[in-house]
């Protein structure tokens, strides 16, 4: 096959490049520009490394649009964002496959640890939750045609094994480290970031508990998500943030163990293994992190929304993550969390 992967330059991109060429395969490297510290030079090296030929496709104009615009604006509205999962459908996956489709390639294909299948028509990724690198969370807004075109050869691979090749093989990304910051952010201070965007400033208002009473001092919205408990100052316990209230500029800070729920609701629903429902009701598991452990769940559509109960108290529910509907491994479907 003749197959465009995306390389970062880091250790999983360039090993499934490798990978792919040593069964035989046609293989190109393709970077995409996204902001100004997309770092071309490592997956270039990269490309050099594996002995496979190397492109540039530009798509900073609409990561723009697409990832940093939704970023800002869940902020200003009391979300907390994973620009990731807007990224992935509409930038990373989508302009590989963009570009795929017209340069005469048969798959597409990442770094990324999760498996794409076929049953009765429809693509999904299944997960493997034993593998600390599962990555069907952050998968789960891809459209069925993306699905359709990408091959993801580390799915059941081990992470540790890949290094050792990797180092065995001379390749520089082996001494990668892993990617945990917002990548258009380097140095993680999104509220900076923010206010150099949009020229806005963000006065301090008041923390509130349940009840409504002013309990202290916050030096912004931005500065906070739901379920934070570091940084909030001294209340003599432990407290979390439960809620963020942009029209009155106040948070809402609870005691350990209320900041627990057990319902919420989905929206901007992306189906995969599930075909679409506007109404119904189904059992699942259900993720609401990324490092979380699938819930079981039932969820009721309507008019599309998915209203979610969870068989167990479930930790900082956060409008603006994603959560993601499982059946055993395979992703049903994903969506926004609203409230």
């Amino acid at each position: 096959m003749r197959i465009l992967v995306g390389l970062s330059g880091g250790l999983d991109s360039t090993y499934a490049a490798y990978f792919l060429k040593k069964q035989g395969h046609e293989v190109v490297g393709a970077s995409v520009v996204m902001h100004e510290y997309t770092d071309i030079s490592s997956a270039e090296e990269a490309a050099n490394a594996v002995g496979i030929p190397f492109v540039v496709i530009n798509a900073e104009e609409s990561f723009k649009d697409r990832v940093i615009s939704r970023f800002i604006d869940d902020y200003l509205n009391g979300r907390t964002p994973n620009p990731c999962i807007e990224c992935n459908p509409h930038i990373k996956f989508g302009v590989l496959c963009e570009y795929a489709k017209n340069n005469g390639f048969d798959k597409v294909t990442t770094g990324h640890y999760a498996d794409i299948r076929e049953e009765n028509g429809r693509y999904f990724v299944k997960a493997d939750f034993k593998n600390g690198k599962d990555q069907s969370y952050v998968l789960w807004k891809l459209s069925q045609e993306e699905l359709s075109m990408l091959y993801l050869p580390l799915a059941s691979m081990d992470k540790e094994q890949i290094r050792k090749e990797a180092h065995e093989l001379g390749f520089r990304a082996a001494e990668s480290k892993e990617s945990q910051d917002i990548c258009f952010i380097p140095d993680g201070d999104y509220a900076a970031f923010i206010k150099k965007e949009t020229g806005l400033t963000f006065s301090e208002g008041n923390f509130i508990d349940s009840d409504g009473k002013i309990i202290g001092k916050h030096k912004g919205i931005v500065h906070y998500t739901i379920g934070q408990r570091k940084g909030l100052g001294a209340f003599g316990k432990p407290m979390f943030v439960k809620e963020i209230h942009p029209k009155d500029n106040t948070i809402t800070l609870v005691e350990s163990g209320n900041e627990y729920m057990k319902e919420t609701v989905i929206g901007e629903l992306n189906f995969m293994k599930l075909e679409e429902r506007a109404n119904g009701q189904i059992s699942a598991f259900c993720k609401v992190r990324y490092s979380a452990m699938p819930v079981p769940c039932t969820v009721s559509f309507d008019n599309g929304l998915a209203y979610v109960t969870f068989e167990k108290d479930t930790r900082a529910i956060t409008p603006g993550q994603s959560a993601v509907f499982y059946d055993k491994n395979d992703v049903l479907f994903g969506g926004i969390i609203l409230k």
